[in-house]
């Protein structure tokens, strides 16, 4: 296959990381999947620890493509008019009118998810669906281009909320975020001696925009499909691939939006990589992200020390990638 990809436009967004890594030390792959789930039209499930700069990533990402940004702290006592907005009297004119809520941002960060309850989360889940807010009787269309990436701290169960399996299926990928090396910590510190510098916006929304219709011209061989289907249908049924020791461990395996997710995952990440077709390592690169909360683990699991992450990887071995014959086109 020969490449039809310009030089200009080889990596779309190479310029907009390139800023936010001013700001941002480490976190590579966390800035990789959000600009992935940014021109895939998905959503971003983060856990974390407190400290490893997720808040500062999206807020950065947000001002480097002149995009708006919210910041909404789940808390218990959170209710859905907080964050979608609600109708308010006005009582000088005697009428009601709608007032809109933080979610109307290109980058909304919803920080602690699990701490606000489910019927604060149910109101987030038709923002991230269906990219609209009902108030009253009115529909109200969120700006596009549109990104919630939520954060999970794992470190505290006490007055949380589990977010329902329906409901994480919705995010599009989950990132776990670790700490940085010692030479990142280094340079972290030495950063914040100095006053920050911001980044600066190199793409315009309606830019980003034009670049999600680019991405969907990436060609995706049915091969890739396939091989997408045959991984997600394989953590339903470990013993058909010959996995057979990990069916007590696993409760349900992951659902097609994992499937969907996995192929427009890949072909939005060989976008950005400047390729115009997907490679099976584009897609096996964010098995992981894509898959790890989508499956539901068994407590034999849990009393085993099986994570979501060990299953997968399995599933990933076992799994034969095909062998995609690139051809002009």
């Amino acid at each position: 296959m020969t490449s039809t990809t310009s030089p200009e436009s080889a990596h779309p967004l190479e310029q907009v990381l390139f800023e936010v890594k001013r700001t941002i030390v480490g976190q590579d792959t966390l800035l990789e999947r959000m600009a992935v789930a940014l021109i895939a039209d998905g959503h971003l499930l983060v856990e974390g620890v407190p400290g490893l700069a997720k808040t500062l990533a999206v807020r950065s990402l947000a001002a480097a493509f002149a995009g708006s940004f919210q910041r909404v702290q789940f808390t218990p006592d959170l209710v859905p008019a907080d964050l979608v907005g609600t109708r308010v009297y006005h009582q000088h004119s005697g009428e009601f009118r709608t007032e809109l809520g933080p979610v109307f941002a290109n980058l909304l960060l919803a920080d602690e998810i699990n701490r606000a309850p489910a019927k604060v989360q149910s109101a987030l889940l038709e923002v991230m669906q269906e990219h609209q807010v009902t108030i009253g009787r009115e529909t109200f269309r969120v700006p596009e281009p549109f990104l919630v990436m939520a954060t999970e701290n794992p470190i505290e169960s006490e007055g949380t909320y589990p977010l329902p399996e329906a409901q994480v299926d919705r995010f599009m990928m989950k990132v776990v975020v670790d700490y940085p090396t010692q030479p990142e910590e280094q340079a972290i510190v030495e950063r914040a001696l100095r006053p920050p510098e911001p980044p600066q916006p190199m793409v315009t929304a309606e830019g980003l925009i034009a670049m999600r219709a680019r991405a969907q011209q990436v060609y995706v061989d049915p091969a890739i499909i396939d091989y997408a289907v045959r991984l997600v249908a394989v953590t339903r049924s470990p013993a058909t691939a010959g996995l057979g020791e990990l069916e007590r461990y696993v409760t349900y395996g992951a659902s097609p939006r994992a499937s969907i997710a996995l192929v427009t995952g890949a072909r939005a990440l060989a976008f950005l990589r400047g390729r115009d077709y997907v490679l099976p390592h584009d897609l096996s690169e964010l098995a992981l992200d894509v898959l790890r909360h989508r499956l539901v683990l068994s407590y034999e699991a849990l009393a085993d020390e099986i994570d979501a992450d060990t299953i997968i990887t399995r599933v990933l071995g076992a799994v034969r990638a095909p062998d995609v014959v690139l051809q002009n086109r």
